[in-house]
């Protein structure tokens, strides 16, 4: 089931053309209720993030803040800004793809540590197929 998230959340990030491709789903009972990929460069928004985007649609679908009981995928180790966005909103699970070596909130900067509340994080899931999509864009944008 986890990689079945995952590959709708690849299928997203394939969308973005401008952006850094990263695509998050955010899943509640089994069912994705709401998605996103990364906008900020077309929407010139630092906050159009995948992961923001996702939070936001399903605080609107579920008509809250607080996404108990919710799990978020995304292709790539969240960020500060939208690992603790995650954290604030409940999120039960945290499924993420590639690891960011520089940025990564949890695998290098361990933020969960300054939050009372503790999801369950979980990296490297479909890890293979998330770096080739990142490695492509960053090699397309050198180019």
């Amino acid at each position: 089931m986890k990689n079945e998230f995952m590959q709708k959340a690849l299928e997203l990030a394939k969308q973005t053309e401008t952006d850094i491709p990263v695509g998050a789903v955010v899943v509640k009972n089994g069912e994705i209720i709401a998605s996103a990929f990364n906008t900020k460069e077309n929407d010139n928004n630092i906050t159009s993030h995948a992961e923001i985007l996702a939070l936001c649609r399903a605080s609107k679908i579920l008509n809250n803040w607080r996404l108990d009981g919710c799990d978020i995928y995304v292709t790539l180790e969240p960020c500060p800004m939208c690992a603790w966005a995650i954290m604030q909103s409940r999120i039960k699970n945290i499924y993420f793809g590639s690891y960011d070596a520089k940025y990564g909130a949890f695998s290098k900067i361990k933020l969960e540590q300054y939050s009372d509340y503790k999801p369950a994080i979980y990296g490297g899931i479909c890890e293979p197929e998330c770096d080739e999509i990142l490695n492509e864009f960053f090699k397309r944008i050198r180019a």
